[in-house]
């Protein structure tokens, strides 16, 4: 089952509950793992209905029955049993790192802007510290966002512009 079609479960058996479909939403965001009894981890760290509940500002029993609800499904159960974090997003601390940062905005349908985009880049002789695309089921303006050691060329910076599907792109 692919994230859209995992998405799309998750919106189908708690669509009559906004909070709830919040609360899953996040869980998914933030790679938090849940158990087969019920309780949710971030890593190896245990994490209160209560806390996510204050962070998300809904009632900590709108946690736990999200929770039992995914629990439920046979299928939810096994990839929300699965999923976990994807590690530190260097993109806002790239600059004291001394790295820069190309954010991709391109229609998510298109195959192949990752690994044009690396191309471009590795062509220059840059690494690639970091490279995360946003779900475009879960973002609203979903973006390939690339930590690299060092500003690539303006040149550089028109042939990504230039790879079908991208529509703009921001560099900092």
């Amino acid at each position: 089952m692919y994230i859209g079609g995992m998405w799309s479960r998750v919106l189908k058996r708690l669509e009559s509950y906004p909070a709830r479909i919040k609360v899953a939403k996040a869980i998914i965001e933030l790679g938090f793992r849940i158990s087969e009894d019920g309780k949710i981890y971030c890593g190896p760290v245990e994490q209160s209905y209560q806390k996510i509940a204050r962070a998300l500002d809904v009632d900590r029993r709108v946690v736990k029955e999200t929770v039992y609800t995914i629990l439920r499904d046979p299928e939810l159960r096994e990839i929300f049993k699965s999923l976990r974090p994807s590690g530190p997003l260097l993109s806002d601390v790239a600059k004291h790192l001394g790295f820069s940062v190309i954010e991709i905005y391109a229609d998510s349908k298109k195959a192949g802007i990752l690994a044009k985009a690396s191309s471009i880049v590795a062509s220059e002789g840059i690494s690639i510290r970091q490279a995360v695309a946003e779900d475009p089921d879960l973002s609203p303006e979903p973006k390939l966002i690339l930590v690299i050691e060092k500003p690539v060329s303006g040149n550089a910076l028109n042939k990504i512009l230039e790879i079908d599907g991208v529509k703009k792109i921001s560099v900092y």
